[in-house]
């Protein structure tokens, strides 16, 4: 897809209701299935916020609540990304760490 299609969807996405939004992800995936289109992979954090997302949706819970509860899960997302940057980021800087020699002083004898 073209950035300019793409900004142009993200626009009008943006300023729909979520009901309708909820009605666009259905065709999409209409469309994902008629044409046997694979769906971009997602992380697995992401995948499992969309399942929860789809079993309300098929539990015909209001929008108003499925809108709060993925924020949420949005937000719970988010700190565990950064969670796990800052893991990463300790552990890079250890393996740094152990691969430096150290450097030995000579002590005068005595």
């Amino acid at each position: 897809m073209n950035d300019v299609l793409a900004e142009r969807i993200r626009r009008k996405l943006e300023v729909m209701p979520d009901e309708q939004a909820y009605q666009m992800l259905d065709y999409i995936e209409f469309l994902e299935s008629k044409y046997a289109q694979r769906a971009a992979g997602a992380p697995a954090f992401q995948k499992v916020a969309e399942t929860l997302e789809d079993t309300l949706r098929a539990g015909r819970v209001p929008v108003t609540i499925i809108k709060g509860t993925m924020d949420a899960v949005g937000k719970a997302g988010r700190f565990l990304e950064g969670l796990a940057a800052a893991g990463k980021a300790a552990v890079d800087e250890a393996k740094k760490r152990s691969s430096e020699k150290p450097v030995e002083e000579n002590k005068p004898a005595q």
